[in-house]
């Protein structure tokens, strides 16, 4: 610290009148900052590719159709619509018959019904998988 009334740089102030306004330097510091790219290190990916077989299960569905003819000889007044009755499905069939009048009569039903099964098929498929390994290599600059 400059002792009192000396200038920074330590010599005393120039003379001046005393109305004189008096002129004071200020100083402003500045930084600039920048980075730079500095390689530390590089990588190796290496990928391996395994096959495995496996046997998947998977399962097929196969239907059956039953016809079962039900004789019925019936004489009906109007046709009579299919129905359903749980898991058969019942088809009417007619037949005119003549007599001293004509009459329909219900000759016979055909009930239809489903039977539903499964079945395994197993097969052979091939599966494949990848390993990634990754290896870090560090520049000289950086070794430890």
């Amino acid at each position: 610290m400059p002792a009192t009334g000396m200038l920074m740089d330590g010599t005393p102030p120039p003379a001046s009148p005393p109305s004189a306004p008096v002129t004071v330097a200020a100083v402003e510091e500045q930084i600039e900052v920048s980075t730079n790219e500095v390689e530390t290190g590089r990588v190796r990916i290496s990928k391996h590719v395994t096959e495995r077989h496996e046997t998947v299960d998977v399962p097929l569905l196969h239907e059956e159709v039953e016809i079962r003819r039900v004789p019925v000889n019936r004489a009906v007044d109007a046709p009579v619509p299919v129905r359903h009755e749980g898991d058969v499905t019942i088809v009417p069939v007619f037949e005119e018959v003549l007599v001293l009048s004509k009459q329909l009569v219900l000759k016979e039903e055909l009930h239809i019904s489903r039977r539903r099964t499964e079945v395994r098929d197993p097969q052979e498929v091939v599966l494949r998988s990848e390993r990634v390994e990754i290896t870090r290599t560090p520049t000289d600059r950086f070794a430890k």
